[in-house]
């Protein structure tokens, strides 16, 4: 329910306010004698100027105070402002209406109070008493102040007058600041010549209103029709209705359930108040008119009072009289497709002997022409009545009579509105857990991981046995890969060995070994790894269930290193039984006497300095008495040393130095970074006393060592591939028609660029993103062939949009598929070992599969909308059209190839109006319907009958059909490329200025069908500008103007007007549009564009680039560009027809100082 209400307020106009009101007439006299000294013209275009400011500033003297009349004079008084329109004043005419603004803005300063505290918010019933104010402006604070507690406040003020509009809006960013944070702006239309507001900007403001940016908006009656916002809540009429219309309309802009409309009217105007105590009665007309425009129908009353003739849909009750048709029809057509050159209207042609008027809509209309013959008084409002019904009927007006294309912006707005949680689990494979009870014996899966290290290095490495629980399901071509570490290249390959059973001390052992080995390995210490040693339970408590232990041969057969498995049961107290008849010697250590055997080959600690080593034999000649030369050049025994530096007293001088190293590092071996190839640092060997260490593990080779420093990476990798095989799985669960497409080829599509390894999903990404828009744009095509472009752009976008994407990916549980971040060595999970830092969670994936949840990270949208892109490339790049189609339909896009014809209205007889032949020899391509030809040329402001159709939706189709088709051309023709380098040829290869200069080189400027005198005077101007670039290449980039778009547009409609006629062949296209755009950009000649290079330049040298700064000069953006380098400020600006021009032009002059000043070529 919606409640209504009359707020009264007195009017009376004050001793102080006549006072301003006698000065004001005498000021308009004085000026008006100015203008006698003009020429006749000059003097009537400046009297009807000064006319309407007169009249505006004495309205807001009478209707809402002194002070918001000055704020209408400062307003109107601002010569530079953009909104004023002087009109063709002359110079003196100027002066004299700037002169006279600023002369009343003086006139009524002289009322307002002075002192710097002083504002209009500190008390307004003050300022209403002495005149500041009028009492209904007091009236209209404190019926919108009775809602201050509201907080998500939406509410429109409609007032009479633009001037009105904007001095309340001052009024209010006074007042509401002291009170809450409502932000207000204003809407106001431009019939009066005191202002200029353009739609973009009232279009900004909207969508801020929608979004809750703007609580209020002070409009005229523009806002009366079509602003559809479910949560408004409040609407205040400061100024009367003129007509029941207007009343009806603007009260449905409030549209919450329990919403307001408040009217304000002056005690005493009885006809007024009993007027729109009226319309509030008349319940059942509001009702009726107001389905015109609604969103949300509701069941038509009844009355005798309103008798006008009425269409009216059955299933929503909403309708549409003769009278509001017009205003319908006007509204329908301002949602069509619009450009520089033509805002599409409707044109009424009345033949007054016959009757007849005929109705012309815009080509992009469904409905070229509708006549009819009736009185003709109302035969406008019979066409238009007529044109309604006849949009309805084809669906272009919805069944609650509003464009079909509002509609669909309401739904794209909810589904940008739609929530998203960043929080994202990251998943574990279940390959890798523990999902068996505890039996006797334990079967396990053997992989050898063969390890191939192509560099030399004193400790080789040894091969690695992978147990597992489950079978693992990754094509061969993935089990492979190269691992880039700090001396060269280590080739890894997984081979499947066979079944293994192990009993449960077996596992144990197995299990305590790993620990020992990583725990070391990652952390370099042993403090708390003798309590885990000693655990005969530890290896026993993790979910995370497979092994990896050391493997040697038996003959040509890969077994498990046993004997290297067992150092882990080391101790000194059962070490004795297996040596007693070995003739190695004994030797002291820190808890007591060992066979020299068991200290070869051993991991030590040193309690003293708390460090681990891997001992590889001994030193024969150094002992306690050798010398030691220290970095200062002193020399002393090691026996001094160790006195001198760790107080410690060696009592066995004789007995050999340990020859041992420091525990290898390790590292991320999947960076793409390549490491510096530099020999090891002497640093990490080092002799030790023997009576200083204990024996921690042995017997357990250097070299067993240093090969498990790679297992982490090696094992980050495998789980990715499981992720991305389960990935997989998923999506073959549910189509007949499995792809075998590579799992490597997954992991790439999951994999983002902040990885940092040697691949990511870029160029998948590029090559699906491409592909998603060429296979729904066409679907949109061939399915809604009666839909303009605009409505098929919103359709594409509400499908292809980041947001859209990102809630299919979470449909399908992708986020915790996706890796993006760098492999952590230290975050990396030692299987058997829990050290209560993680913990593992089952999910369910959308087809009963099962997936772990090993923990959560934040996540953006755009991440996950950016793999959906990367997981249609890969599988478009692997399995054809066909695969990406299957993908498509998976994630939820339906789409399919199938060739539907293209319904034609009527035939064009094309030979009369293009030179069909020199066009086909120009493409290279004979058009079976020619008509397609004609209407792939004709521009919109072309409104010849015979025409049916504009280039729009052949553009809509083309645009993403070029852009397949050379993007899969970059991606085919230069498979090693990177991915950056295809996104930087994509982007000089697929732009308006390049299509545009393309355009002009083949001429094809001279056969667009338009009636655009701006057009064609800015084509003359790119055909001329161009003949100065080179035109061996069309880059794009180095051109200094921007070109028509609709040069580009012509390229892209032909495309795809081709595409149709030839039943939908895009190689066919490819050849004929290839030939246009040759010689293609290629590696070689491709040039950066400046605004990426000058970015990419200041982030390797570490430049400061400070924030773009815009300003406008005559209409004209200027971009101001601004890089510190090197203690130097090099700065440019750059003014063009548009922002992105502007940027561009300044970018390329700032990046040529740069490199003047760093020296040119290593920076070129």
């Amino acid at each position: 329910m919606q409640r209504g209400g009359i707020k009264l307020f007195s009017h009376g106009v004050t001793i102080y306010t006549c006072g301003c009101f006698t000065k004001f007439e005498g000021l308009n006299h004085e000026c008006s004698l100015d203008i006698l000294d003009l020429e006749a013209s000059a003097a009537e275009s400046t009297r009807k100027k000064m006319s309407k400011i007169h009249a505006a500033l004495v309205h807001c003297l009478d209707e809402l105070g002194v002070w918001l009349a000055l704020k209408a004079a400062e307003y109107l008084s601002c010569y530079e402002s953009d909104f004023l329109l002087w009109g063709k004043l002359g110079v003196v005419g100027e002066k004299i209406v700037k002169n006279y603004s600023l002369v009343a803005c003086q006139l009524f300063e002289t009322r307002i109070p002075s002192g710097p505290d002083w504002t209009i918010a500190n008390n307004v019933k003050a300022s209403v008493d002495a005149g500041l104010l009028t009492t209904k402006v007091f009236c209209f604070i404190e019926s919108l102040f009775e809602y201050r507690e509201l907080k998500d406040i939406r509410c429109i003020i409609f007032v009479e007058r633009v001037i009105t509009a904007i001095v309340l809006q001052s009024l209010l960013s006074e007042l509401l600041p002291k009170h809450n944070s409502w932000k207000t702006e204003y809407i106001a239309g431009n019939s009066s010549g005191l202002h200029s507001q353009t739609r973009k900007k009232q279009n900004e403001i909207v969508e801020e209103f929608r979004k809750g940016m703007v609580n209020i908006i002070v409009a005229t009656s523009i806002l009366e029709e079509g602003l559809d916002v479910q949560s408004c809540n409040l609407v205040i009429r400061f100024d009367p209705s003129a007509t029941v219309c207007s009343f009806i309309q603007s009260r449905g802009r409030a549209r919450m359930q329990n919403s307001d409309y408040l009217l304000l009217v002056k005690s005493g105007d009885f006809f007024t108040h009993s007027r729109l105590k009226n319309y509030l009665a008349s319940g059942d007309i509001m009702r009726k008119e107001s389905l015109c425009h609604a969103s949300h129908a509701c069941s038509p009353l009844r009355n005798h009072l309103y008798e006008e003739e009425v269409y009216r849909v059955a299933s929503t009750g909403a309708c549409v009289t003769l009278s509001s048709s017009v205003g319908l029809i006007h509204f329908y057509c301002s949602r069509l497709t619009a450009d520089g050159y033509f805002k599409p209207t409707p044109r009424c042609v009345i033949d007054k002997e016959k009757g007849v008027c005929t109705l012309y809509l815009p080509k992009s209309c469904p409905i070229q022409t509708v006549c009819v013959q009736g009185n003709i008084k109302t035969l406008k409002q019979e066409a238009c009545f007529e044109a309604c019904k006849q949009l309805h009927e084809i669906g272009a007006l919805t069944d609650n009579l509003v464009p079909d294309i509002v509609v669909e912006e309401a739904d794209a707005g909810e589904i940008g509105r739609e929530p998203y949680s960043d929080d994202q689990p990251i998943f574990f494979p279940p390959e890798l857990v523990n999902q068996c009870s505890h039996k006797s014996m334990k079967k396990y899966y053997c992989y050898l991981i063969e390890l191939k290290q192509n560099f030399d290095y004193e400790f080789p490495v040894h091969n690695i046995m992978l147990l597992v629980r489950s079978q693992l399901e990754i094509d061969n071509k993935s089990m492979g890969f190269e691992l880039e570490v700090d001396r060269g290249f280590l080739t890894v390959n997984l081979k499947y060995v066979g079944l293994i059973r192990l009993d449960p001390s077996q596992v144990i052992l197995s299990t305590r070994f790993q620990i020992a080995v990583f725990r070391v390995l990652i952390n370099h210490k042993v403090e708390k790894l003798t309590e885990v040693l000693g655990d005969p339970r530890s290896g026993n408590n993790s979910d995370v269930d497979y092994l990896l232990l050391p493997s040697t041969y038996l003959g040509q057969k890969p077994v498990i290193d046993w004997p290297s498995v067992c150092s882990v049961l080391f101790s000194y107290e059962n070490v004795w039984k297996d040596h007693v008849s070995c003739n190695a010697g004994m030797i002291q250590t820190k808890s007591g006497l060992l066979c020299a055997c068991m200290i070869e080959n051993s991991l030590v600690c040193t309690p003293h300095n708390s460090h681990a080593y891997i001992v590889k034999g001994f030193l024969k000649n150094l002992t306690a008495n050798s010398l030691l030369k220290l970095r200062d050049g002193s020399v002393m025994t090691y026996m001094e040393y160790y006195e001198l530096r760790h107080g410690i007293q060696l009592c066995f001088s004789q007995v050999s130095f340990l020859d041992a190293r420091h525990v290898f590092p390790v590292h991320n071996y999947l960076h793409r970074c390549k490491r510096q190839k530099e020999k090891e640092s002497s640093n990490a060997f080092v002799e030790l006393p023997p009576e200083l260490c204990n024996v921690i593990m042995s017997p357990i080779s250097i070299s067993t060592f240093y090969s498990f420093t790679f297992i982490p990476s090696i094992m980050y990798r495998l789980e990715s591939l499981l992720l991305a095989t389960n990935l997989k799985k998923m999506q073959q669960d549910h189509c007949v028609q499995n792809v075998a497409i590579p799992t490597m080829k997954v992991l790439e599509a999951i994999t983002t660029k902040k990885c940092q390894e040697n691949f990511h999903l870029e160029s998948l990404e590029t090559l699906g993103d491409s592909f998603l828009k060429y296979a729904v744009c066409q679907q949109l095509f061939k399915t809604h062939q009666n839909q303009h472009e605009g409505l098929l752009s919103i359709r594409k976008e509400k499908i292809i949009s980041n947001t859209a994407l990102c809630m299919l990916g979470c449909d399908k549980k992708l986020p915790g598929f996706i890796r993006n971040e760098p492999f952590d060595v230290k975050s990396w999970i030692i299987p058997g070992y829990n050290s209560g830092s993680y913990a593992l969670n089952e999910e369910t994936l959308c087809n009963t599969r099962k997936i772990y949840v090993s923990g959560r990270r934040k996540l953006k949208n755009k991440k996950v909308a950016d793999v959906v892109e990367a997981l249609i490339g890969a599988y478009l790049s692997v399995g054809g059209e066909a695969a990406g189609v299957l993908f498509l339909n998976w994630i939820g896009i339906n789409v399919d190839f199938t060739n539907i014809p293209y319904q034609r209205q009527f035939k064009v007889h094309a030979e009369k109006l293009v030179n069909v032949r020199v066009l086909e020899s120009l493409l290279n391509y004979s058009f079976q319907d020619p008509s397609l030809l004609v209407e792939a040329l004709t521009h919109g402001s072309y409104m010849l009958a015979e025409i049916p159709e504009c280039y729009q939706r052949m553009e809509f189709l083309g645009d993403s059909v070029l852009d397949y088709l050379i993007t899969l051309h970059l991606y085919s023709q230069y498979p090693g490329m990177s991915p950056e380098l295809l996104t930087d040829l994509r982007s000089a290869s697929v732009n308006n200025d390049c299509y545009a200069l393309s355009a002009v080189k083949a001429g094809l400027h001279k056969y667009i069908l338009h009636a655009s005198h701006k057009l064609h005077k800015e084509i003359a101007e790119t055909v001329e500008s161009s003949k100065e670039l080179s035109m061996k290449y069309t880059f794009g980039w180095e051109c200094e103007k921007s070109f028509p778009k609709v040069l580009a547009d012509i390229i892209e409609s032909l495309a795809g007007a081709i595409f149709v006629d030839s039943g939908y062949n895009k190689h066919t296209v490819f050849q004929s549009i290839r030939p246009l755009l040759e010689p293609l950009i290629t590696p070689e000649t491709i040039r950066v564009h400046p605004v990426k290079e000058l970015n990419e330049l200041c982030q390797k040298e570490h430049f400061e680039q400070r924030p773009a700064t815009v300003s406008h000069d005559n209409g004209m953006p200027s971009i101001t560009i601004e890089v510190e380098a090197n203690g130097m400020v090099f700065k440019h600006t750059s003014s063009a027809s548009n922002k992105k021009m502007a940027k561009k032009l300044a970018c390329k002059e700032v990046l040529k100082s740069l490199k003047a000043s760093l020296g040119g070529p290593k920076f070129g």
